[in-house]
Order: structure tokens, then sequence, then C-alpha cells
């Protein structure tokens, strides 16, 4: 076994690969550019090297840089991760020729299935069912367009070397043809060094479903399962789960033989996917191979008990593999939340800055590498688990130069909707402060009626949130137990503040019973009647509802039960009350007299200032193009710059016709949120 392994790679899957490593009982070696200097990743391996700037471009995807670090460190071995140069054939290349075990697929592999191109004519050649498109390379944005229409709308334009939603997007006519071609290539030169694009037919209504398939150099392959993955923002996968919700077993042994065929076809050895679209009836058609490790790999490691990573550096180390086809299990149900820095109630857009706090819900040892690493191998069995794979920590920084995953939630189960309650009350659990962040989001997507019956395809985001995500409407029950912890949490408040203002020696009887909370445009009128064990609360409609809780002023997490069933509020202050959020919903709640919520009633209401007349960056990012000029009229929809951020390109549009007056930014700058771009008439 190699004694020392480089990870070219950073933030959370290079902590998980050194959690393998460690396990293993091997060194590991990790690289960092100066914005990771204090990242998780460089404290938790045995080594670390410096490599260049920021920029992904000037640090991790330079291969003459990596292979340096390995050189210093006498590394035998490289883990590439996902991404960066994990499916460039040339970082394999100057691998072998250095005599450095790469943890990956063969040259030739990569090569033939790394390359989407590629790999699509393989697969035709093999008889595998394809989605139409064309193969060949596109010179310009007119023969994109020319191709799109010999397709048919609407049409995927994609980075050939792309993944992780990078380089990739959705057009609808020739306008948007033209445009996502430039936009893709441009995505894809600055994430993978390769700016070639092709298109393909973009099935509506599909579900995406991929096979784990792991294969050694003896020419033994086999698949893991499935994962369901049909949860997607903008081609990013937000939710993933395994076993997938819709397939039948004839379906899944039908779509892992066909993997594990083309993988060999290929002489493929290590981890990879095959990913497919599937549509109502079943039928699939095979999108791409990742011959890499995938983000989504834990919860196929959840009910399969297989360490990926592990398999992965022991195929690199020429071992063959210790598990056949038969041994592969199906255990349990696994859910992967992926938690962001960007915010939902900005239209999604990433969000930098310092995690103020960060404390994510204790990890149950049920899993391969939790933190604990407890870990004996085995999928669990009878009981709930919890694991969150994550880079960072609290007081750490989120850069706007590279992805803006924060953590992979994941929870297991004995069946689904046992997975999904556990994944509610972690999310609940989790607490994140300084950044935007899509926990609201996801806490949503755990509640949809669609995500909960198993039905959804690719477009549930689109559909189900077309204006955005605008936060959660509790429903009325669930509204009346946060208003009953609210008044118990208010009166334990109230006791601490009249004892340290000692205005009397009976501080309960200086606190009152009524009091009126008001949240979501209601108000409720409660008693509260306390004793030493809790306190009763009592509506004016006659119902009660129990709130026990150990709760102390200050706590910014508060676990209560509520009428005998569990309660997970995140907590802050606000004058008058609090600012409670649960189960995706974002609550400012007053807790006040019956007189003050009288008044309160007759206060105006705050009116927001108008920002009609300007374009205001909406993310910290960089200038890439500005598309006019001063004294232009633009119409509604028109261009009018691109900003880039967490190596996205996102452009700002006009929302009605109207006239540029000033324009306060060029290519080049570097904007906060809300700084104003350009103004208008």
């Amino acid at each position: 076994m190699f004694d020392k392994i480089l990870i070219a790679n950073r933030g959370e899957i290079a902590c998980r690969v050194i959690k393998t490593a460690r396990k293993m009982g091997v060194k590991t070696v990790a690289i960092y550019s100066d914005a990771d200097k204090q990242a998780l990743h460089v404290q938790m391996a045995d080594e670390a090297v410096h490599i260049g700037p920021p920029p992904a471009n000037q640090s991790y995807i330079v291969i003459d840089k990596v292979m340096d670090a390995i050189r210093q460190t006498g590394a035998q071995a490289v883990h590439p991760g996902y991404g960066f140069l994990s499916e460039n054939s040339k970082f394999a290349e100057a691998l072998a020729a250095e005599g450095v075990a790469f943890v990956g697929p063969p040259v030739g592999a990569i090569e033939k299935m790394g390359d989407k191109i590629t790999s699509k004519k393989i697969a035709q050649d093999a008889n595998v069912s394809t989605v139409p498109g064309y193969m060949g390379l596109i010179e310009d944005a007119d023969e994109a367009v020319k191709i799109s229409n010999e397709v048919g709308y609407p049409v995927m334009i994609k980075a050939s070397a792309g993944g992780g939603g990078k380089g990739m997007r959705i057009a609808w006519n020739d306008d948007e043809a033209r445009e996502g071609f430039q936009s893709s290539k441009n995505e894809a030169a600055n994430s993978f060094g390769d700016d070639r694009i092709f298109i393909e037919k973009f099935i509506t209504q599909p579900r995406h479903i991929e096979i784990q398939v792991l294969c050694d150099s003896h020419g033994n392959g086999i698949y893991l399962g499935e994962r369901e993955c049909s949860i997607q923002r903008r081609q990013q996968k937000v939710v993933e789960e395994a076993p997938s919700p819709f397939l039948d077993e004839a379906t899944r042994k039908a779509m892992g033989e066909q993997a594990v065929a083309l993988a060999q076809a290929v002489d493929y050895a290590s981890a990879g996917t095959v990913e497919f679209i599937v549509d109502g009836d079943k039928n699939f058609y095979f999108l791409e191979m990742n011959t890499r490790l995938q983000v989504e790999h834990p919860v196929t490691e959840l009910i399969t008990g297989v360490d990926l990573v592990e398999q992965m550096i022991r195929v690199a180390n020429g071992e063959a593999l210790s598990i056949s086809q038969d041994d592969v299990q199906l255990n349990g149900w696994a859910i992967e939340n992926r938690l962001y820095a960007e915010d939902p109630y900005r239209g999604f857009l990433p969000s930098i800055g310092r995690l103020t706090r960060y404390r994510p819900p204790a990890e149950t040892a049920a899993g391969p590498l939790l933190d604990n690493d407890k870990w004996q191998g085995d999928a669990p069995s009878g009981k709930l688990a919890v694991r969150n794979d994550t880079g960072v920590y609290e007081g750490g920084e989120i850069s706007m130069y590279y992805d803006p995953m924060i953590a992979k939630l994941c929870t297991w189960a004995p069946t689904r909707d046992q997975a999904i309650e556990a994944m509610r009350n972690a999310l609940d659990g989790f607490e994140v402060e300084g950044i935007g962040h899509n926990l609201p989001f996801l806490s949503a997507v755990m509640d949809h009626p669609i995500f909960m019956s198993g039905d959804m395809t690719t477009a549930f985001i689109e559909e189900q949130y077309p204006d955005g995500f605008q936060g959660v409407e509790l429903p009325e029950e669930t509204l009346r137990r946060v208003a009953a912890a609210a008044a118990a949490m208010h009166r334990v408040a109230e006791i601490r503040r009249t004892r340290v203002s000692g205005r009397m020696d009976n501080h309960e009887r200086r606190v009152g019973k009524n009091w009126v909370v008001s949240m979501q445009g209601q108000d409720f009128a409660v008693k509260v009647k306390a004793d030493k064990k809790g306190s009763t609360i009592k509506f004016d409609d006659g119902s009660k509802l129990r709130v026990t809780s150990d709760w102390t002023p200050g706590d910014q997490l508060a676990t209560l039960k509520v009428g005998g069933e569990p309660l997970v509020l995140k907590v802050g202050k606000i004058p008058g009350g609090f600012r409670l959020r649960s189960r995706g919903a974002d609550l400012k709640c007053h807790v006040r007299t019956a007189r003050q919520a009288e008044l309160a009633k007759l206060m105006p209401e705050k009116v927001a200032p108008d920002t009609s007349k300007l374009l205001l960056c909406p993310m910290p990012g960089l200038i890439v193009k500005v598309d006019v000029e001063v004294g232009d009229e633009v119409q509604e929809g028109q261009a009018l710059c691109t900003v880039e951020a967490m190596k996205m390109e996102n452009i700002l549009r006009a929302e009605k016709t109207t006239v540029v007056t000033k324009i306060n930014a060029a290519p080049g700058d570097s904007l906060a949120v809300d700084d104003v771009i350009m103004e208008f008439e």
C-alpha cells in the first residue's frame, strides 16, 4: 500500500479523502492557494504545499505546480477528488511519466469517457440508447444556432470537459442558443481549461438517475445501485438519494449491467458513474460517464457499506476487487442535501463572507467516515444515521473563487419516509450564520408533497418555484406550536431580564401571564401557566399545548417538546420578540401585551427604497462584460452586463424598456452586493 497520497483538490472532498487515508494508515499531502491558507483540508493533512494565487487557473488546475508539490513531498499517489484535474488526461499522463499512481481510471478511459463527445460516440457504437444531438466540435455561435435548429429546441449546450453544472445552458430559441454558447464556452475555459462545446436535445420532464460502477485492472466490474439526482437547479444537483423511488428491480439491473459493460469496453479501473435520463415509462438514455468520484457518493456508501474512496485507492495500488456483484446489497434509504453559500431569497445568488457560526448536527456512527471514525464496514441497520461531509469551520471564510458548496448533509434510515424525517430534523438543527445559505430552501423541499411522493423530475425546482424561493408559510397547526414555544421562551427571557434589573425579589410574579404572539400575519392570544417542569399554553379558543425545554436566553438553538412532539427552532433576538427559523420558515415573532399588540397595528409599515432606476450588483463578483453604453435604449429582457462569481457567469437583464443614463462599472471591476452598476432614465 502507498505510504503517502497527495490530494489534488480542496474543500470537503479533500477532507473526505483524508479521512479514508487516515483510516488506512496512509499519510496525506494537501495543496492550497493563498485563499485557502487556513482551510480545513490544510489543517487535517499531514503536510501542505502552497501552489499559488486564489484563482483555480493559477493554482489548483496548473499541472506543473501540482507536480512540483508531488516532487517536494515524495507522494506516491494522487487522488484528484472531483472537478479541477480529476478528468484531465494530461494530468494523468504527467503522473505516469513521473511514476506516480493516479487514484482514478487509466488515461485511455479518461480520454474516451471523460470527454463527453467521445463517450457519446462510443455509447452509440456499443448500441447504447443515447439522447439525440450533435457530437462534433462547434466553431462559433452561428453554427450553434444552426445545429440547435436541426436538433430541435429546446437544446442543452454543454461543455465537453464539463461537470457540476459548469459550462451548461438550456436554449429554447436562437437568441438563447447564441448567448448560451458563448457563456458555456467562457465558463468551460475558466473552469476546465477546455472550451469545446456540444449540443444535444433537451428532454422535458426527465428524471436524472445515475449508476455507480467500480472496476479493477483485473477485468472485474460491479455496480452499486443507483442514485436519484432529479432535484436540480441550473443543472446543478441539490438533493440526491439512494436508491431511486422510481426504479424497479428489473430496470435497475438493466441499467447497472449496461453501465458496467460500457465501463469495461474502455478498460475502466476505478470508481465511476454512468449517468442516464429516464422517462416516465422507465426508458433510459445514456448521458455521460464521469470518470471520477461523484459529489453524491456518500448516499451510495450509506446503503451499501462500501467505502468508495478506499476502493479507489486499493484499485490504484493494483489490487483486485474484494467485492462481487452478489455481495452488493442495498440496505435502507439515504438522502443527501447540498448546503450551498447562496441566498435563496435573492435568486440563489452566491454569498461570500465569514462563517460567524457553523454548528452542524451531531453525526451518528452509521456510515463510512463520520468524524468519530467509528465506521466498521457494515451498512447501518435498524437505526437513524446522520453524516456531514464538510470542508469549512466556524470562523472560516467562504471565498468568491471556488464552488459555493459548504457541506453535504446526509441521513440514513430503514425507509424513505424515515430518512426524510431524519433529514428534516437535521436541517432544523444545522446552524449557519454570517452568509446567505440555502438551508431554508432545503427544508422546504423536504416538506414538499411532490418530493415526499417521489414523483419528481429535473424540472421540479423550475416548476414549483417559478418566481424563485420566497420562503415558507407554515401551516396553521405548526404555526400554533411555534407560537406556544415562543410564549414559553418569552416567559423565560422575561424572568432573566427582571433578575438582571434587580427590581423585584419575586421575579416570576413580575412577569405577566397573558400575551399576544404575532407572526406570519397572525395573532395568537395566549395565557402561560408555568410550573417547574415546563409551561402550559392556553389559546383563546380554549385549546392547550404543553411546552418543555431546557432553552435559556442567548441559546441560538432551542430543542423543545410542544404537545408531546419535538420542535427545533433557530433563535435570534429582535426588539420585542424573536427571529425564529424552522422547517424553511423565517419568522419575525413578536410577543406583546394585549395593549402593545393593539398599538402595533397602528404603526405604519416601512416603505422599501425605490431602486427601479438602478441596476444593482446582486452578488459579490467580477464584471466580465458590459453590453450597453450611456444613451442606449434597452428593451425588457435585454442583456446589460455579465457578472462572474464562484465560477459561474450570471447575465443581468433589463426589467423594462428604458434608457441608460450612467454606467458605474467596467469589465474587471470587483463589486460587492448592491453596488450600483448602472442607472436608468
